[in-house]
């Protein structure tokens, strides 16, 4: 039986989708993520056949449990501009489509900021946007909400904001990737076994625990509450190494795929010795030192 949860990291498809899984097998993971897309910009990346082709090959050779298309930050579902909003509308449906070419579990997103317009006024196109894009694409690929650090006018950083979206929708392919550091950032005291777990019930009654597919494994170099949203590698932030532990090893966090998004101990984002260290917390019975970071 494979252990629970799957554990990986964000990895890079350059060069090709295809490279992403090579990536992934190289670092240890059993589930990933990836950019379909220049994260920063509009302008899609073109995928020839024999690269999506040969992704799915190379994941069902390599008995990979899942991955994950990250979407473009530039989206903003929750825009008043009408022009913003269609260019964001467009772009989910992409990487819905791309998610299923290549056969990814789904597609994780940023809803955006309402822009001084008010939630309530939100709620209304970003249902819409996101019931188009679903119509619009294959029923092979779940769009999952990612919570926000709670900045400013960011929508999605309560899970009572997240329960009000996923309400409106009303789609069977709607699931949610929680992000432990944006957590932490919007005040929910992951931290401690006491926050934890008041995070959890409130998440179980306000969203559902089956809602959960996949969670951003992010430590933070910011305090609790401080609505900034900058990773730090897994027990060297406020967070802690043994908050992942318990987090790791969690009913509800168990159940889905696990995904760095840090600096990564040597450097250039998450790497095989990150990696490790989710495993040894999940797999081994004495709590594993942190490492020194060498980049």
């Amino acid at each position: 039986m494979p252990r629970t949860p799957s554990l990986g990291a964000h990895v890079s498809s350059a060069g090709g989708i295809d490279k992403a899984v090579d990536r992934a097998v190289d670092v240890g993971a059993e589930s990933f993520q990836i950019f379909g897309a220049a994260p920063q910009m509009w302008k899609r990346k073109h995928h020839p056949d024999e690269d999506t082709e040969s992704y799915r090959e190379k994941f069902k050779q390599a008995g990979l449990k899942s991955s994950y298309i990250h979407a473009v930050y530039l989206i903003n579902l929750a825009s008043p501009d009408d022009d913003l909003l269609r260019k964001s509308t467009d772009t989910l449906t992409a990487e819905l489509d791309l998610a299923s070419r290549i056969g990814a579990d789904g597609v994780i997103f940023h809803v955006g900021s309402h822009m001084g317009s008010g939630f309530d006024h939100a709620l209304p196109r970003i249902a819409a946007s996101m019931s188009e894009a679903l119509d619009r694409t294959p029923d092979d690929a779940l769009l999952l909400i990612e919570n926000n650090a709670g900045a400013g006018r960011s929508v999605g950083s309560s899970f009572t904001e997240i329960a009000a979206i996923m309400d409106a929708v009303d789609h069977p392919r709607v699931r949610v990737c929680l992000d432990t550091c944006h957590a932490h950032a919007a005040g929910y005291n992951v931290a401690t076994v006491a926050g934890l777990k008041a995070a959890m019930d409130e998440f179980q009654r306000e969203i559902g625990a089956e809602m959960l597919s996949a969670i951003h494994a992010n430590d933070s170099k910011t305090e609790l509450g401080s609505g900034k949203d900058r990773h730090e590698n897994i027990g060297q932030g406020t967070i802690g190494i043994k908050a992942f532990r318990r987090m790791v090893r969690n009913r509800i966090l168990r159940k889905a795929a696990w995904l760095l998004e840090v600096p990564g101990i040597e450097g250039g984002g998450p790497g095989q010795a990150d990696v490790a260290l989710l495993k040894a917390l999940r797999d081994e019975p004495a709590l594993p030192a942190v490492p020194t970071p060498t980049a």
